[in-house]
């Protein structure tokens, strides 16, 4: 409503101006001036949303480089246009408003270009301190859509170790949204618990959501969008999505992967542990059977297969570290004993009795 309000009030100062002044010049032209104020309001608005879009480091850049390029253009003007002007007879307004106009732009552009590529002052860059998030406490972190429907970013947020305001991009609300109304049961169940994991996690006291309208029509994958959205607010994206992940990397952006961070919090485990688990399954070798640990972690166990469904002491044998996860081979305790017993005992020659 405030907008509107300011917009009507600019609208009529542009107008009654355009009218006033062209009354002043030719009386009967008002309603040319009136015209004229009508398409300064236009243009003003039109100015307005354009730099809206752009950073602010973009926008210094753009407003030093025309302040150099009107400088610049006032310099040759006082030691060259005089001369011209009294001695040739030129009229002065067509030369002052090319070169003006001249310099003007060419500083605009190039301190448009040049601003993003300068490294500015903390505090200046993209209207933010780097390091800092949207509300300068903690680094800014982006969430996409995979890392929603997985959940399991409500319940780190709730531990409180996560520090900085979370930015929803209005383009992943609206993913989520396409996933939930999917005619496909199993895409819909999954946008919909998007939909309540984003629920929760606002409703959860020391987090700070932010949902942000910003938008980039010119670009149509999302992941393309979040890398954007992360580059203009100097923040993190965290996410679930291995590609994602490759691709944010490539491009200097700073990735929080929530599986990563699974498995460096699994439990570590060590050849010649003892672990008690319940075998479920056959493995791919022969003999071999599957178990897991509470985290999730595969054991694979030697002669377990004729064990399934029993809970079993384990001797773990060795650790392998995949990009999946880590896997961990073990032996049934029973043989790991007999065998060390086997090796203890002595078997003398045949020669020797």
């Amino acid at each position: 409503m405030d907008t509107w309000i300011l917009r009507l009030f600019l609208f009529l100062i542009c107008s009654a101006s355009g009218y006033s002044l062209t009354k002043e010049i030719a009386p009967r032209m008002g309603l040319w001036g009136l015209l004229g104020g009508f398409l300064l309001f236009a243009l003003t608005l039109l100015l307005e949303d354009r730099l809206k879009k752009g950073s602010l480091k973009n926008l210094l850049g753009s407003f030093i480089g025309l302040v150099l390029g009107i400088i610049l253009a006032n310099l040759i003007s006082s030691q060259s246009l005089p001369y011209l002007i009294n001695e040739r007879q030129i009229s002065a307004l067509p030369l002052y408003g090319l070169l003006y106009g001249i310099f003007g732009y060419i500083g605009l552009r190039i301190g448009l270009k040049k601003g993003g590529d300068f490294q500015w002052p903390r505090s200046l860059r993209d209207g933010k301190p780097t390091g800092k998030g949207l509300s300068g406490n903690g680094i800014t972190k982006i969430l996409d859509t995979s890392v929603i429907i997985d959940g399991r970013i409500a319940d780190i947020a709730e531990t409180g170790f996560m520090e900085g305001p979370l930015l929803i991009p209005q383009f992943v609300l609206g993913e989520l949204q396409h996933i939930a109304d999917s005619h496909d049961p199993i895409k819909r169940t999954r946008g919909k618990r998007g939909l309540e994991i984003l629920h929760h996690i606002q409703k959860q006291v020391d987090v700070d959501v932010r949902i942000v309208d910003k938008d980039y029509p010119s670009i149509k994958e999302v992941d393309a969008k979040l890398i954007e959205l992360a580059k203009e607010v100097n923040g993190k994206i965290i996410t679930n999505d291995a590609n994602l992940n490759k691709v944010a990397g490539l491009q200097g952006i700073e990735v929080l992967n929530i599986n990563a961070l699974a498995n460096s919090l699994k439990p570590v485990v060590l050849p010649g542990e003892e672990i008690n688990a319940k075998i479920v399954k056959e493995g791919k070798e022969m003999g071999q059977g599957v178990a897991y640990l509470e985290d999730g972690t595969m054991i694979v166990v030697d002669n377990g297969r004729r064990q399934i469904g029993k809970n079993m002491d384990v001797v773990v044998t060795s650790v392998l570290q995949t990009p999946a996860g880590r896997m961990i081979f073990a032996r049934l305790k029973e043989e790991a004993i007999r065998e060390s017993k086997g090796k203890d005992y002595y078997y003398p020659l045949d020669s020797e009795f």
